[in-house]
């Protein structure tokens, strides 16, 4: 991989519009990557938001290949085990050129795809020569029958090399004959050399010599990290393997680095290659698995510690975990809790698939139900990911409740990505589950989620329902913060249909509770719900000073969803306010977090806002554009009420341009559409229609 890597180096100038790079895992003793998982970390690298990457992979594939059609990239896959792993990961065009490195022939490729294979042999022996030269310097020279006898103990592998010249460099009053002496004790003892005929199973001789070289507490924690599921760790998690404390594990971690057993993978996280994982996990034996224990008691009771950071008013509903008995960082504050979370995320993502498949599932389950606010914020491939197997894991088990929470987890995730469709069956499948155990909070959370996306949808009166239910649900649990939240959503349905005093109340009425409950993401919430109804209330400067305090909230606590809805609603509130250029600064900031996160019905809000910027700018033809884009994003969403927003601006900006047919026409499906939601919007655009009567 290293020759791929450096020829990559040098030709990245043929390839201007970029390289993407996998490393497939194909040799992973436990768990290689899916084309599946591959193809979204590319569609992810191409700009493609969450919601717009298919689930399927063959659908995946073709988006790929959409994306990265033209366009003139190196493309590396590493580590590839099969033919099957790497064609949807090719791309369709000539444009880009495509490196795959294995330790497979992969000769489908060369039949079907019309792949160059490339053998590489082992290094030759005067080059693995140089390269121990290079490691352990003239004792190479001192006793070169020794030396040459060592490179091809080592298989003339650079790995092998490198492991056994760091021991040669360990033990420098051991001439390197000795060194080869002891080598080959190990290798007969285990019979381990030319295995199945395969020069490459010789350096797990190698690998044996190093470790058995090792201080035994080195030796064990070398073997105890194959047991970690992710791609690599830091040094609580190899504190936990270990069961020893945090100074002990970061100095054997170096100690493994020097012998090359571990390798540096980022600030202060270690990796270790596939070779030496395998290697690690054949010593592993059954009494192994209260180390693994250790380890998963670790990651769940950090997140949970870190979840009630950032959410302290919902920490009850989260399962409650012990205090692992191994050390844990310090999280002092929401930002130490959320960079945590963000650096452990692929690991927690490994130890759900880990845990759902290898029988211990009440992990999963946890990790799940801790994790889902965080995971509900941006994370929505990852969110899929835990929860689909949190799902799995309780369905293998009949643990219901599980069950239902996975659920509620996947649902919320479709919804946040705007996919109505799964998330109204996933919390329909949910809803069933908490009511047949007779969960009250459960239900109550399923019902607001769904009045969220009929809301959305632009069916208020239904919305309206599932949340007067939610609410008495909520009373009945006692759960208050449920009911505070179900309290501004209401707010936001009584807005919609022009109730504006009432929607202020309710959002003042939940502004205090969750102030009073320290909520800073409700606080957060209703403070920007209350500034929407101040702007329908003609109060712009009051409205922009909500959404700022807003604004701040939810950069304070990294929530870059409610951000994005913050700047949108300020920018709307100075397009009121007469300051359409500052308006078009802060929705195009909305616009850029709404597509990076993947929230279809933000893009809709934000480019209406834009288009209403633009009209009060005097400058038609952009507000055309913009509404136009609204427009086509909400009738793939179903938000019928940004289609009446875009019909509306559009008919403003034709009116504009002096197109007046075109202005009516827009009028009248705005018109239509408001009606039929019920909202005061429509007596604006009878008016407008009016004014055109009279032209």
């Amino acid at each position: 991989m290293t020759l791929a890597l450096r020829w990559a180096h040098r030709v990245a100038e043929k390839f201007p519009d970029g390289q993407l790079y996998v490393n497939l895992r194909g040799y992973d003793p436990d768990q290689p990557m899916t084309a599946a998982h591959a193809l979204a970390g590319f569609l992810d690298a191409l700009g493609v938001a969450g919601p717009d990457i298919p689930r399927a992979v063959d659908d995946r594939a073709t988006c790929y290949r959409t994306q990265i059609a033209g366009r003139r990239m190196l493309v590396v896959l590493d580590n590839a085990s099969s033919v099957e792993q790497v064609r949807p990961l090719l791309p369709g065009s000539g444009s880009s050129a495509v490196i795959v490195t294995s330790r497979d022939s992969l000769s489908g490729l060369v039949a079907v795809n019309g792949a160059r294979r490339l053998d590489l042999d082992l290094l030759p022996a005067a080059d693995a020569l140089v390269l121990l030269r290079l490691l352990i310097g003239s004792r190479v020279d001192d006793d070169p029958v020794a030396a040459t006898t060592l490179v091809d103990q080592c298989a003339r592998l650079p790995l092998a090399l490198r492991v056994a010249a760091e021991l040669a460099v360990s033990r420098p009053t051991s001439s390197l004959a000795e060194l080869v002496a002891d080598l080959s004790d190990q290798r007969q003892r285990l019979d381990l050399l030319n295995a199945g005929g395969d020069a490459r199973a010789a350096v797990a001789a190698v690998f044996f010599w190093s470790v058995r070289h090792l201080p035994p507490d080195a030796a064990r924690t070398f073997r105890l990290l194959g047991l970690h599921p992710g791609l690599d760790l830091d040094a609580y998690a190899a504190a936990a393997l270990a069961d020893c404390s945090l100074a002990h594990a970061r100095h054997t971690l170096e100690l493994l680095t020097r012998a090359h057993l571990v390798h540096p993978a980022g600030a202060g996280r270690y990796g270790m290659h596939d070779l030496l994982r395998a290697y690690a996990i054949s010593l592993t034996t059954t009494g192994d698995a209260s180390a693994l224990a250790r380890l998963l008691d670790h990651y769940l009771a950090t997140a949970a510690a870190a979840m009630d950071l950032l959410h302290p008013a919902e920490a009850h509903r989260r399962p409650r975990v012990p205090p692992p008995t191994t050390p844990t960082p310090t999280l002092a504050d929401p930002d130490a809790a959320r960079a945590w979370l963000d650096t452990a995320l692929p690991s927690l993502v490994a130890a759900a698939a880990y845990t759902a498949a290898h029988g211990w599932p009440v992990y999963t389950v946890r990790l799940s139900t801790t994790l889902f606010r965080y995971l509900l914020g941006v994370h929505y491939t990852d969110a899929l990911a835990i929860h689909g197997h949190a799902r799995a894991a309780a369905r293998g088990t009949g643990d219901r409740a599980g069950e239902a929470q996975a659920l509620h987890g996947l649902a919320a995730a479709h919804g946040q990505m705007g996919r109505h469709g799964p998330a109204i069956d996933y919390f329909g499948q949910a809803l069933v589950l908490f009511r047949q155990m007779g969960n009250r909070s459960g239900e109550a959370r399923v019902l607001a989620n769904l009045g969220l996306i009929e809301s959305s949808l632009g069916h208020y009166g239904s919305a309206a329902e599932h949340y007067q239910q939610a609410l008495a649900l909520h009373r009945q649990a006692g759960e208050q913060v449920g009911q505070t939240r179900t309290l501004t959503s209401l707010g936001i349905i009584e807005e919609r249909r022009g109730r504006y005093e009432s929607a202020a109340e309710h959002h003042k009425q939940a502004l205090t509770q969750f102030r009073q409950a320290g909520d800073r993401a409700g606080e957060a919430y209703a403070t920007n719900n209350l500034g929407e109804v101040e702007q329908r209330m003609g109060r712009y400067k009051s409205a922009a000073e909500h959404h700022q305090q807003a604004l701040a909230l939810y950069r304070q606590m990294g929530n870059r969803t409610g951000e994005a809805w913050a700047l949108n609603n300020l920018g709307d509130a100075h397009t009121r306010l007469g300051c359409p250029d500052r308006a078009v600064e802060y929705i195009e900031q909305a616009l850029s977090l709404f597509h990076e996160i993947g929230d279809h019905d933000g893009e809709a809000w934000a480019y209406n806002g834009l288009g209403e910027a633009a009209h009060a700018g005097d400058d038609p033809a952009a507000a055309i554009a913009h509404h136009t884009a609204a427009n086509t994003i909400a009738v793939d969403t179903g938000a019928r009420d940004q289609q009446a927003r875009a019909h509306t601006g559009l008919g403003l900006a034709h009116r504009a341009r002096g197109d007046l047919d075109r202005a009516r026409l827009h009028y009248e499906r705005a018109l239509t559409l408001y009606t039929d939601l019920g909202t005061p919007d429509a007596d604006h655009v009878r008016a407008c229609l009016a004014e055109l009567d009279q032209t």
